[in-house]
C-alpha cells in the first residue's frame, strides 16, 4: 500500500514540492508522523507564549510589591491592604507569613513557644514558596519533553518514507531523479518538522529554566527576610 502511494505521488508531484503537496502526498505513516509534530509545535509554542506573559508580569507586579513593603510602612497595614487580592506568589509568601505570625502574637514570653512560633512561621513560608515555584514550573516539562523528542519522531518519519520511496524505485524499476526525488523529499520533509518543532522548544526551556530559577532565588530571598523581621518582632514581645 505505501508502495502504491510512493508510486502515485512520484507521478502526480512531478515538479511541484510545496509543504502542503508533500504532506499529502505522503503516506499514512508520514502523516500520521508530520500531523504529531505540527500539534507539538503549537503545543510549545503555547507554552512559550504562556511562560512569557507569566515571567513578565511576575516580575514587575514583584518589583512593585517589594516598593510597598520595603516602604516602611506597618505590615500589618499593608496585609489589610492586601486583604485576598494576592495574586503572585510574593503577595502569597507575605500572607502566609503574616497569618501565622498572627497567630504566634499572644505565644506568651517563654522562650520556648517563641522558638515554636519562629520555627513555624519559617515552614508555613518555605512550603508556600515550593507551592508557587511549583505552579510557575507548569509545562516546562511539555518543552524539555519536545525538544527532545521531536527530532527522533521527525526522524522515524524520514526512515519510513526514505524506506517506501526504494520500494517505489523497486517496483517502478526506475531510478529516474523524477521517481527518486518526491519521496525523499517528503521523507526529508518529517525531519525538517521535527527540527521545526524542537528547536523553539529547547530555546523557550532554557529560557524559562533560567528565569524560573532566578525568580526562585529572589523569592526565597524575600521569605528569608521576611521571617528575620518576623523573628525579631517575636523576639521584642518576649522581652
Amino acid at each position: 500500500m505505501e508502495t502504491e502511494v510512493a508510486v502515485a505521488a512520484g507521478q502526480s508531484l512531478g515538479g511541484e514540492f510545496s509543504l502542503l503537496s508533500l504532506f499529502l502526498s505522503a503516506g499514512l505513516v508520514v502523516k500520521v508522523v508530520m500531523a504529531i509534530l505540527v500539534i507539538a509545535s503549537v503545543w510549545s509554542w503555547a507554552v512559550i507564549i504562556d511562560k512569557s506573559l507569566l515571567f513578565g508580569k511576575l516580575k514587575a507586579k514583584s518589583a512593585k510589591f517589594e516598593d510597598a513593603f520595603w516602604s516602611g510602612r506597618p505590615l500589618d497595614e499593608l496585609h489589610r491592604k492586601l486583604g485576598d487580592k494576592a495574586d503572585h506568589p510574593m503577595a502569597r509568601v507575605f500572607s502566609a507569613g503574616m497569618t501565622e505570625w498572627a497567630r504566634a502574637k499572644d505565644v506568651g514570653r517563654s522562650e520556648g513557644l517563641v522558638a515554636g512560633a519562629r520555627d513555624r512561621i519559617d515552614k508555613v513560608m518555605n512550603v508556600a514558596v515550593s507551592r508557587e515555584l511549583e505552579t510557575a514550573e507548569r509545562n516546562l516539562g511539555v518543552l524539555a519533553t519536545i525538544g527532545s523528542a521531536a527530532p527522533f519522531v521527525g526522524l522515524l518519519g524520514t526512515v519510513w518514507g526514505i524506506m517506501t520511496a526504494f520500494q517505489a524505485i523497486a517496483a517502478t524499476k526506475d531510478t529516474n531523479l523524477a521517481v527518486v526525488a518526491p519521496g525523499i523529499a517528503e521523507a526529508l520533509f518529517a525531519t525538517a518538522l521535527g527540527l521545526v518543532a524542537a528547536i523553539p522548544a529547547v530555546v523557550g526551556y532554557n529560557r524559562y529554566s533560567a528565569a524560573l530559577n532566578s525568580y526562585a532565588v529572589r523569592l526565597q530571598g524575600f521569605a528569608d527576610e521576611f521571617s528575620a523581621i518576623l523573628s525579631r518582632q517575636l523576639d521584642e514581645r518576649s522581652r
